[in-house]
């Protein structure tokens, strides 16, 4: 039975600390897996360009093919794209956006007013089309970031609740970044997303494994078995119990010694050795 991967990308796959994929088995894994026919769709929160600058590259180099099964869904599924089968080399086609889900110009000026008082802490990132992030430093220690998250949370809610827009709108602080995005946007959307692009292309598969590392993240393997697909889920998240699901749930905490990637990286491998020889 093919298998389907559906996976966020910060934490599974690319490391929260250097936001690269650093486990280096993971790119040759994945394209092993794409060549066998199994769809693999990248389901995160990051920007298009992110995937487009960060993982397609690494996958590229791992000897992907062109024509492989390989999407990207980012934004919460709010942008996506797909790969160009018939060019000569690896290339993301056109960049597509559901610009519904942007938030108003002055919702995104008023919070990048007050981004603009933590440039030692945080950035802006500029790349996102349909959400607004500010994301940790990458010279900047956890507990500090941290430590200044909540008083800014605050100030954002803030400034969402005098604009009226708190109906719409809302916050997903994560360990690196403070996210705010459109309510309709999530991992369920992006799951339906994925499953469009694939079925574009390919029957579906009936069985997935997803993989992600916050609460959130369970919502692409909910959403994949209400529509009837054996689903397995991967739990990384750096704290908290696994949650009682009607599917397989593998809650694996990161350690010191051993981060969310590197957990990551050892399914993938099984997955990778079950393929026909």
């Amino acid at each position: 039975m093919t298998i389907g991967l559906l996976l966020d990308v910060d934490g599974p796959l690319a490391s929260t600390v250097t936001r690269t994929l650093r486990v280096t088995s993971i790119a040759p894994d994945l394209v092993a897996l794409a060549h066998a026919g199994a769809p693999v769709v990248f389901n995160t929160g990051r920007s298009t360009a992110f995937l487009v600058e960060r993982v397609i590259p690494e996958l590229a180099a791992a000897g992907l093919r062109p024509d492989a099964p390989v999407w990207g869904v980012g934004e919460k599924g709010a942008t996506w794209f797909s790969l160009e089968p018939d060019a000569p080399e690896v290339r993301v086609g056109e960049i597509h956006a559901d610009l519904e889900l942007r938030p108003p110009q002055a919702l995104t000026d008023a919070i990048r007013a007050l981004a603009d008082q933590h440039t030692d802490l945080m950035f802006w990132d500029d790349t996102k089309r349909t959400m607004i992030s500010i994301e940790q430093n990458l010279d900047v220690a956890s507990e500090a970031y941290l430590a200044a998250q909540p008083a800014l949370v605050r100030a954002c809610q803030q400034v969402i609740d005098d604009q009226g827009l708190s109906d719409r709108f809302h916050i997903i602080p994560t360990i690196i970044s403070i996210d705010i995005e459109h309510v309709d946007a999530g991992k369920a959307l992006g799951a339906a997303r994925a499953l469009s692009l694939v079925e574009q292309r390919m029957a579906a598969p009936s069985r997935w494994f997803t993989a992600g590392d916050s609460p959130s993240d369970y919502d692409m393997a909910r959403w994949l078995h209400a529509r009837g697909d054996a689903v397995t889920h991967l739990d990384v998240r750096v704290d908290g119990e696994a949650m009682t699901e009607p599917f397989e749930v593998v809650r694996e905490m990161p350690t010191p010694e051993r981060a969310e990637d590197d957990i990551t990286a050892e399914h993938l491998g099984r997955l990778r050795a079950e393929l026909p020889a």
